[in-house]
């Protein structure tokens, strides 16, 4: 009998404190990053992710995470990618402390497009510019 009860507890407390965006959409998720030209380094929020093209998992949130991209001879170009409303969230209604573990977790948000194709400034010399 103890069983039961622990296992229905257990249970129960699974689904009142968990919620839907969370459990089915996740926290992070994962946006493509392209870069003309290819090779560029990619950096998210200061801290270094891999080079050009590739997938980057992102935190999600409500204000997303600043991506920078850089290669030798072009402008640094930052970014940060669109974040949207997910309707995942609305799974959850009825539980109002499920609605606060998605805003806490960023789940409440998704990141759309989820590929970036982003062009490079080729850095101009003033010297070369001035003699042409």
């Amino acid at each position: 009998m103890m069983n039961y009860t622990l296992r229905s507890l257990l249970l129960g407390s699974v689904l009142f404190f968990t919620s839907c965006a969370t459990v089915f959409t996740g926290t992070k998720q994962n946006v493509m990053i392209r870069s003309n030209p290819e090779g560029a380094t990619i950096e998210v929020d200061g801290f270094e992710r891999g080079v050009t093209p590739m997938p980057v998992k992102l935190r999600k949130g409500f204000r997303g995470q600043t991506v920078t991209l850089k290669k030798e001879g072009y402008v640094p170009f930052e970014f940060r990618p669109n974040t949207f409303f997910n309707f995942a969230a609305i799974g959850y209604l009825i539980n109002i402390f499920g609605w606060g573990i998605d805003a806490a977790t960023g789940a409440f948000m998704k990141y759309d497009p989820a590929v970036y194709d982003i062009k490079m400034k080729e850095v101009v010399d003033k010297n070369e510019k001035a003699n042409k």
